[in-house]
């Protein structure tokens, strides 16, 4: 058996395999139709003029839905884990909605551009972010508490680390950001997609952009480190008749269906 076939593995590899490929397949498009420039664009402009805004939206969709799937799974198992302890059962809870916040952030990314849709596009990057960051913060905080009963302590710390590395990325691109936006550097900064060394705000746009791109592989690295608890766990849908037929007709015990959801069987 393959490591990808053991529990729900699958799961968080296909999220950051899926995810990272939305970006470089719609950054070669962009590239190539020269919509942008190659140096450090930032993620959403490789996603704003057509054919490869359709697929970076197409593709961002569906790995929201690979990601509300890992989050959710993610939060069954520290649940069944832990189902006596009140301040992880209100982290987790808390890590829940954090995380599917953040994924319905990713889906206003996707589908409103930046030149079109600006402040929808910001609210979106402001969820996917910003929830994002939260949500591994509590993430490692969870992993605090269950080590080292549940798990080593060497996932405590490289989780630490990652989101370490999330908050300074964040910070970065939160203050050059601002900076950029300020007005100071003209009022078409956002609609800009191609940029020279000689233009005003160029390394603030660096920074930015680059700092974007760091967190972006922050939250591929974290969520990487799923892929060994998630070994470890599978889940079941149940099916539950209230009769025989579907006619209203009063309900009689039946034998139930259980059914493997996304097992290791897979």
């Amino acid at each position: 058996m393959w490591w990808f076939q053991q529990g729900l593995s699958f799961l968080p590899s296909a999220l950051v395999i899926w995810t990272a490929a939305a970006f470089i397949f719609s950054y070669i498009t962009a590239i190539t139709l020269h919509h942008v420039d190659p140096a450090l664009p930032y993620i959403s402009d490789t996603g704003t003029i057509a054919p490869e805004k359709c697929l970076f939206g197409a593709m961002l969709n569906f790995a929201a839905v690979l990601c509300v799937a890992t989050i959710y799974v993610r939060y069954k198992q520290v649940h069944a884990l832990n189902p006596e302890g009140k301040y992880i059962t209100k982290l987790n809870k808390a890590g829940l909605v954090l995380g599917l916040l953040s994924c319905l952030g990713l889906s206003f990314v996707a589908n409103f551009q930046k030149t079109t849709f600006f402040s929808v596009h910001i609210c979106g990057a402001v969820l996917t972010f910003g929830m994002g960051s939260l949500y591994m913060f509590v993430q490692t905080i969870l992993s605090y508490q269950m080590q080292p009963k549940i798990h080593g302590k060497q996932v405590f710390w490289i989780r630490l680390l990652l989101v370490i590395w999330c908050g300074v990325s964040a910070f970065s691109m939160l203050t050059c950001s601002s900076l950029l936006y300020s007005g100071s550097f003209g009022s078409n900064v956002v609609q800009k997609l191609h940029w020279n060394p000689q233009d005003k705000g160029y390394v603030l746009h660096m920074i930015t952009t680059a700092a974007e791109w760091s967190m972006s592989c922050s939250f591929f690295g974290f969520f990487l480190t799923y892929i060994r608890d998630f070994q470890k766990i599978s889940l079941r849908v149940e099916a539950n008749l209230h009769g025989l037929t579907l006619y209203d007709t009063a309900p009689c015990p039946i034998d139930n269906e259980r059914t493997h959801l996304l097992s290791k069987e897979f």
